[in-house]
């Protein structure tokens, strides 16, 4: 597994922190590992429930179901960018104000219907619009669907927050003596 040492222990996020924002989060990418040794990554909307993170796709079986049948080794992450800001006199002294959270772990296939019944009702919890009128908790496609439940083994989060005061009003150029080519 990737080393647990985060190189930045100035933004290392709270583990009560990192869950609370990974029950907030939008959606998640995660990434897999292909036969061919090359990473797989792709975007997916997700829910936490017994603490666990699932997701769904499609049933038909692709890149990511094989990726999964092989190894289920996962890694998935969540981000919530702010704003970029400057810390610095060159464009290069320039950051990005944000949150992230990364988990590694194990996944499976979710077979128990009822499993993935309460994790459709948990998704349009989180996704679906309140008053639509549509009748709620039916899932006629929940046999044509394919649910995952990635078990964590580790958590890290990090967070960068906007600076109070930015450049030109504090100057943390990181190469000073640079001088601009004439």
């Amino acid at each position: 597994m990737s080393s647990p040492q985060l190189r930045r222990a100035d933004r290392v996020m709270p583990d009560d922190r990192a869950l609370q924002f990974l029950q907030r989060g939008f959606a998640g990418r995660l990434a897999t590992i292909g036969e061919d040794g090359y990473p797989y990554c792709l975007p997916l909307l997700y829910v936490c429930m017994d603490d666990q993170v699932f997701v769904h796709t499609t049933s038909t079986r692709g890149h990511f179901r094989s990726n999964i049948d092989r190894e289920p080794r996962v890694c998935f992450e969540v981000d919530e960018p702010d704003q970029v800001f400057d810390y610095g006199r060159f464009e290069c002294d320039s950051g990005l104000a944000y949150a992230s959270v990364i988990l590694f772990g194990r996944i499976r296939v979710v077979e128990e219907r009822d499993v993935k019944q309460r994790f459709c009702e948990m998704l349009m919890r989180k996704y679906g619009k309140p008053d639509t009128g549509r009748p709620k908790g039916f899932f006629p496609r929940l046999d044509i669907i394919t649910v995952y439940a990635m078990t964590v083994e580790r958590i890290t989060g990090k967070d960068c927050a906007l600076p109070a005061q930015q450049w030109p009003e504090v100057d943390l150029t990181r190469t000073p003596n640079a001088k601009v080519p004439d």
